[in-house]
């Protein structure tokens, strides 16, 4: 077999097993505005100490690491909170900066 022929397969071999990978950590636009709000009931919210509104605004959902909502959407899906939506002015014990 022929060297560039081998990169193609090895290329085309690599894609096929980084593809359901990256899909996991992907959610479209439609997933997310059909996905319900997080209630501060819910017991991963409660083992996480979650609320609806941050105590002190920096420390916001939408100023956090995994919150992967939109900027200036008020709720916005989270990866700590899989197939909810969390309030951007929310916060939880996982709150960490985001960086940049």
């Amino acid at each position: 077999m022929n060297k560039t022929r081998r990169l193609l397969l090895n290329a085309l071999g690599s894609g096929l097993v980084a593809y359901p990978v990256v899909s996991l950590f992907a959610s479209t636009p439609a997933q997310a505005a059909d996905s319900p709000r997080l209630s501060p009931d819910d017991p991963s919210a409660q083992a996480l100490n979650y609320t609806h509104e941050s105590a002190d605004a920096a420390r916001a959902c939408s100023s956090c690491q995994f919150y992967t909502g939109a900027a200036g959407d008020a709720w916005g899906p989270c990866v700590i909170f899989p197939e909810t939506l969390v309030s951007a002015a929310g916060v939880c014990n996982s709150w960490y900066a985001r960086a940049g």
